[in-house]
């Protein structure tokens, strides 16, 4: 081989080198279309279950911090009192003897000897009042005597009060011995009229569902289809 064409064959060795090395680098617009393609982010997935991934565990009871609400205790110069109505539930009382000394006294004593136990609400007048205590169950009994007026509380919701004779035989307005009323609704028109003795301040509700009891009547007043016992009257205090 001559000096000539070994000389010929570097050449072409070193061009074809320069070639290779050449293909291995980008231009910088070359660069970013194939970052662009090759490093765009892919949707992303949704991590698989697996078993050491923690679960919700169960929430253990908490010991309670505080005792439960003991129940209201009777005010001063109050004296405290329960109606327990059958399917229907327990109208709590709060009595004012001071407003009403002579009055309280006899519904205590009546009470406390079983008197108002099986009797039952025989007038329900909707919207207005339930009236309950005659041992008759009419509207007409009672123990035996009357008791002398004390008017002096108002008629708010809830008032339970004395029933009485009409003014044209009771001058004087005493009321019956054992029959009361209790107001479904602020009753102003029945103020200075009749004596009321105390005030409901808890079950309220409990008289509003005997108001709705269906009654013997077109016109909105009388007696209820089916009976609505009174189980007892307690006095607390």
């Amino acid at each position: 081989m001559t000096n000539k064409t070994l000389y010929i064959l570097i050449a072409l060795i070193l061009l074809l080198a320069a070639g290779l090395f050449a293909y291995r680098f980008y231009s910088p617009a070359e660069k970013t279309e194939q970052l662009s393609q090759s490093e765009s982010p892919s949707e992303p997935k949704e991590p698989v279950p697996t078993s050491t991934q923690p679960t919700m565990q169960p929430t253990q009871p908490q010991t309670p911090t505080s005792s439960p609400t003991a129940a209201k205790p009777c005010p001063e110069q109050k004296v405290c009192a329960e109606i327990s109505v059958k399917n229907f539930g327990v109208m709590k009382l709060e009595l004012d003897p001071v407003a009403a000394p002579k009055t309280v006294a006899n519904f205590v004593k009546l009470a406390n000897e079983g008197f108002y136990n099986g009797l039952t609400f025989h007038r329900i007048a909707k919207d207005f009042v339930i009236q309950g205590g005659d041992p008759k169950g009419d509207g007409t009994g009672g123990p035996g005597y009357t008791v002398p007026a004390e008017i002096k509380l108002l008629h708010k919701k809830g008032a339970i009060a004395m029933a009485r004779l009409g003014d044209q035989v009771n001058p004087k307005r005493d009321s019956s011995g054992s029959q009361f009323y209790i107001a479904l609704n602020d009753l102003p028109q029945l103020d200075g009229q009749y004596t009321v003795f105390g005030y409901v301040v808890q079950g309220m509700d409990v008289a509003e569902k005997i108001g709705q009891v269906p009654i013997d009547s077109p016109y909105g007043d009388g007696a209820p289809k089916e009976k609505v016992v009174i189980e007892s009257i307690k006095i607390l205090k």
